[in-house]
């Protein structure tokens, strides 16, 4: 665990290339092998299911996961209205206040806000306010295409996923174990 000498970072995992997800997870399996309680919070992602729920179940107690998303806004097999992905949005913002500000989690996982944010599904206020609920020594991740310039401005470190290359290009799709 971390203790009060440690300074909590503010990352974010952005960029229209694949892997956001999958880095923000790899820090969680991290933190586990350190014994740490970890929250996630899924923004978007919710009607499919995928691996890494599976995969996280394993990692409980340590792991704490809510998928409070409706699914991806506006495509595939999207029929929901806007003011339910808003809805949603909304709890997971109360959530992820919640969670942050127990100060129970050395990290918290917000996967996905960058896109629920762009979306118009949380404001740039509600936004700060998860930002600001963190102590100095909590740790939290912030993922999804399209980070904010305010938001890497304030962030101690900020990776970009630039896509060079997709199987997709070559008519593969996506496959589970792999891409869900």
């Amino acid at each position: 665990m971390p203790n009060e000498t440690t300074k909590g970072l503010l990352m974010v995992y952005t960029g229209d290339g694949k892997g956001k997800t999958t880095a923000a997870l790899g820090m969680c399996v991290r933190a586990v092998g350190y014994d740490w309680p970890v929250c996630l919070i899924q923004f978007i992602k919710g009607s499919w299911k995928y691996g890494e729920l599976k995969g996280l179940k394993r990692l409980e107690p340590n792991v704490e996961l809510h998928v409070i998303g409706e699914g991806f806004v506006g495509i595939v097999d999207d029929n929901k209205s806007f003011e339910v992905h808003r809805s949603a949005a909304q709890a997971g913002v109360k959530l992820a206040l919640e969670k942050i500000s127990s100060a129970k989690y050395p990290l918290v996982i917000l996967d996905e806000l960058n896109v629920a944010y762009t979306l118009g599904l949380v404001t740039q206020d509600e936004f700060e306010q998860v930002l600001a609920a963190r102590i100095e020594t909590q740790h939290l991740v912030v993922t999804g295409r399209g980070a904010p310039e305010w938001l890497i401005e304030r962030a101690d470190l900020v990776t970009e996923m630039r896509e060079i290359k997709h199987p997709y290009q070559k008519g593969i799709l996506a496959q589970k174990g792999v891409d869900w």
